[in-house]
């Protein structure tokens, strides 16, 4: 496939690619695009040319905040629109090259939120990650508790702290228990930590009282994003039991800012582990359901040197997120569109492809050293955390752009 505008062999953003999202420029208000190379193709002044008319797509959904109502329309619109733009641009003659209006630069642009989430749930489907947490906490020879490898375990999180990438967070502060004490004590987290995780979002919704299969599960999931889960693990460990993660995880997470579809990782599924023992009917899935997806992890420290920490892929996840969706809803439970899920920490069977520092550092006791000679066991203020991740098989390539996040110190 070859396209008439200028891309860069090593973007993300390629002729294969064509992400969603929400963007502004100058002061205008948000509105949706679709990412090529360094550029934007501005749905709202598209739709304003008429190439689009056939598609029968309201073009009131391109001059809104978010793409809610967009996504809401269905796969058939939204693949559409994009197969539309694909075929424009390697048009020589099409209508989108008769307008340059319609492409803005990215470094013109300013990102904003791709949708508005209703509820987010946040799962804990790598076993490489399951089970170095439970050997470093727990018995190593019985690091996964008894449920794990029979269920996709997860949990309701906070969804009003989910930002876009660029938006800076600030130290979170609450109860941590020191060593040697059993008596709690307020003040700074001093173990922040990321979590490098993909988070994929609605398209559908299911309506109360509906299951979705792990067959249909697919059409339920609009895209995937990268997904940076903030923890607090020293406040997370006094706080977990009995309930799990609160103060620990709500204070923020930051995701990319282009939505990837569905459509366009189809090329770069993977089988998954061998699923052992073998999982109950309702979670049992054809096919190849992970992606294989490159995902890379720096420190930049407060001088501007980037340090990369962790090496991972988004194929070592134990459970697909068909079977995360499936799980969720077995119970009746609906989903909206809008909606995010998140994969939890992927890391893989290697130490240099571990997911987060509490894991890279080994709780502290492995401290890694940075290019300016300091050393980081965990998050230190001022850091900024970027995370990168990227597809390619057969001369293709499709990426997310950067999920990034500078740690202020606390108020």
């Amino acid at each position: 496939m070859n396209t008439w505008f200028p891309v860069a062999q090593d973007s993300d953003f390629s002729i294969y690619n064509l992400p969603y999202g929400v963007f502004s420029v100058s002061g205008d208000a948000p509105r949706a695009g679709i990412a090529i190379g360094d550029s934007i193709v501005d749905l709202k002044a598209l739709a304003a040319t008429g190439a689009i008319d056939s598609l029968d797509i309201d073009s009131a959904v391109f001059a809104e905040t978010t793409l809610n109502s967009f996504i809401s329309l269905g796969k058939t619109k939204t693949n559409g629109l994009r197969l539309a733009v694909q075929a424009m641009l390697c048009d020589e003659n099409s209508a989108l090259k008769a307008n340059e209006s319609v492409f803005v630069k990215q470094s013109d642009a300013t990102m904003h939120m791709p949708v508005s989430v209703g509820d987010y749930t946040d799962f804990y489907a790598s076993i490489d990650h399951a089970t170095n947490v439970g050997s470093m906490f727990r018995d190593p020879a019985n690091a996964l508790f008894p449920n794990w490898k029979h269920l996709p375990v997860g949990y309701h999180g906070r969804a009003s702290s989910i930002v876009v990438s660029g938006t800076d967070l600030k130290r979170p502060k609450g109860q941590t228990i020191p060593p040697n004490s059993d008596q709690p004590v307020f003040g700074p987290s001093a173990r922040v930590d990321f979590e490098l995780e993909m988070g994929f979002i609605i398209g559908k919704e299911n309506g109360l009282g509906n299951s979705v299969s792990t067959k249909d599960a697919q059409e339920y999931i609009f895209g995937f994003v990268m997904f940076n889960d903030w923890s607090a693990r020293d406040i997370q460990k006094w706080e977990y039991v009995p309930l799990g993660p609160f103060l620990a995880k709500n204070f923020g997470s930051n995701i990319s800012a282009w939505v990837v579809t569905t459509e366009a990782l189809e090329g770069f599924k993977t089988p998954g582990p061998v699923q052992d023992p073998a999982v109950l009917p309702y979670l049992q899935i054809e096919g190849d359901q992970n992606y294989e997806v490159n995902l890379d992890v720096y420190i930049q420290t407060p001088n501007g040197d980037e340090n990369l920490v962790s090496q991972s892929n988004f194929k070592y996840m134990y459970w697909s997120a068909t079977q995360m969706v499936a799980h969720h809803t077995v119970n009746g439970c609906n989903i909206r569109v809008g909606d995010m899920m998140a994969s939890g920490t992927i890391s893989g069977p290697e130490p240099h492809q571990y997911g987060s520092m509490l894991e890279l550092a080994w709780a502290g006791s492995k401290p890694l050293t940075m290019k300016d000679g300091t050393e980081r066991k965990f998050i230190n203020d001022n850091d900024t955390v970027v995370m990168r991740g990227y597809a390619e098989r057969d001369g293709k390539r499709i990426g997310f752009g950067d999920v990034s996040c500078k740690i202020l110190p606390a108020e």
